[in-house]
């Protein structure tokens, strides 16, 4: 346990495979965990791709204004890779992350996200399969928590491997195993994130949004309210997602998180302009 809690930076260790529920070099590996990852290569299966995607926005409270967002987007993420949206503000980053997400409606192009041997278009499916899709396969770190008033921080970032069928005593110990790994003092697990400040809050997303596996992981802002010990934390957890195939789409503005997690960068003012 104590390799856990204080591994921080990516191991150097050769990569190994891993049992289900072990942890290994410092990495999180939960029930669902696959044991070994795969770096993108040729022939490899993207787990999200994105073809001609756009989407303008509709101002109805200013006579029907258009206002374009993106046309045209198109990317892939593979498995195993960080993959960020670049560009500067207003570019339209966060909305490509919520029309990914399933948050933002879509007025042209496909979202296909890899389910197992299925795959789902984000884009026009219905709202209970996107339900299950976020349940099981796509997972979000917000750049706010949102969660049930009145539930302990303990208990909200527990849920997500509860919902996985996670014993809830092992649920409940990883969740703290993670809360220390990201410098959460214990006195505030039993207390409602509500009361925390905002770079507290933000360590709490982190671990609800990290402590399952899921294949797909987008990521909003997710060290903007953290200070540099726990970035460095941040960037070893994300470095463990890599390792056990975990394909990562997010946006990351502070250029050293994303120079270090990040393979690829994916400029979106091309993307802006067309529209």
């Amino acid at each position: 346990m104590s390799d856990f809690l204080n591994n921080q930076q990516p191991s150097s260790r050769p990569e190994r495979s891993a049992e289900p529920g072990s942890r290994e070099g410092g990495a999180l590996f939960s029930a669902r965990d696959p044991g070994s990852p795969a770096s993108p290569a040729a022939g490899m299966t993207a787990v999200l791709e994105v073809s001609n995607l756009s989407k303008t926005f509709i101002l109805h409270l200013r006579e029907g204004a258009r206002l374009p967002v993106v046309a045209g987007a198109g990317f892939e993420v593979f498995p195993g890779e960080c993959v960020a949206l670049g560009g500067p503000s207003g570019a339209g980053k966060s909305s490509l992350l919520k029309m990914v997400c399933g948050n933002y409606r879509v007025d042209a192009g496909s979202i296909l996200v890899r389910d197992g041997e299925e795959t789902v278009n984000v884009a026009d499916t219905t709202p209970r399969r996107l339900i299950r899709l976020r349940a099981t396969t796509m997972g979000y770190v917000s750049q706010f928590l949102r969660v049930i008033p009145r539930v302990s921080a303990l208990d909200v970032v527990a849920e997500p491997l509860i919902g996985d069928g996670v014993p809830r005593d092992e649920a409940v110990k990883t969740a703290g195993a993670l809360l220390a790994r990201l410098n959460l003092p214990e006195r505030l697990w039993a207390l409602p994130p509500a009361t925390f400040s905002g770079g507290e809050q933000q360590r709490v997303n982190i671990a609800r949004g990290l402590i399952a596996h899921r294949p797909l992981l987008l990521m909003d802002e997710p060290t903007a309210s953290l200070d540099a010990a726990n970035r460095q934390v941040v960037i070893g957890l994300i470095e463990d997602k890599k390792r056990v195939g975990v394909g990562i789409l997010g946006i990351f503005h502070d250029a050293e998180v994303r120079d270090v997690v990040c393979d690829r960068v994916i400029d979106v003012t091309s993307f802006a302009q067309a529209a």
